[in-house]
C-alpha cells in the first residue's frame, strides 16, 4: 500500500503514514565513528540528556539546517530517530513538528566511544 499523496504547488508529494513509529533514514551502523565537529558535539550533548524539536536543535548546535546536522550524525553511526508529534502553530494550525532523540543504541555508542577518551561536547 503507498502512502498517500497532497498536491502541493501543482507537486504531488506522500503524508507519512501516522501509525507507523518514527525510524532513521540510514542504516544501523554497529558503531558510531566518533566526531569533532562542534555543532555534532553540542547536538550529541543535548540528545543524551532529553529530546529536542528540530527549532531547538538548530539554536543548541549553532546550525541553521539540523536536519542536515542529523544526517551527518546518522552517516557516522548513530539512529537519531525523529517522532512527528501533532501540535498547534502560532496561527492556530495543526502541524507535525519532529522531535529528535537518541536511541538506546546510541545512548550505548556515545557512551562507549566518550570511554575511549573521546570528547564529551560543550555546553548546551
Amino acid at each position: 500500500m503507498s502512502a498517500p499523496t497532497v498536491s502541493m504547488e501543482g507537486r504531488a508529494m506522500k503524508t507519512p503514514d501516522p501509525t507507523k513509529k518514527a525510524e532513521s533514514s540510514a542504516p544501523n551502523s554497529a558503531k558510531f565513528t566518533g566526531t569533532d565537529n562542534p555543532r555534532h558535539l553540542r547536538a550529541i550533548t543535548v540528545l543524551i540528556r532529553r529530546p529536542v524539536s528540530r527549532q531547538e536543535l538548530d539554536s543548541v548546535a549553532g546550525a541553521s539546517n539540523s536536519p542536515e546536522l542529523v544526517a551527518e550524525l546518522r552517516r557516522r553511526g548513530l539512529d537519531v530517530p525523529c517522532e512527528r508529534i501533532n501540535f498547534i502553530d502560532r496561527d492556530g494550525y495543526p502541524c507535525r513538528p519532529g522531535v529528535y532523540s537518541l536511541s538506546p543504541a546510541d545512548r550505548r555508542k556515545v557512551y562507549q566511544w566518550q570511554a575511549k577518551g573521546h570528547q564529551r561536547g560543550g555546553a548546551a
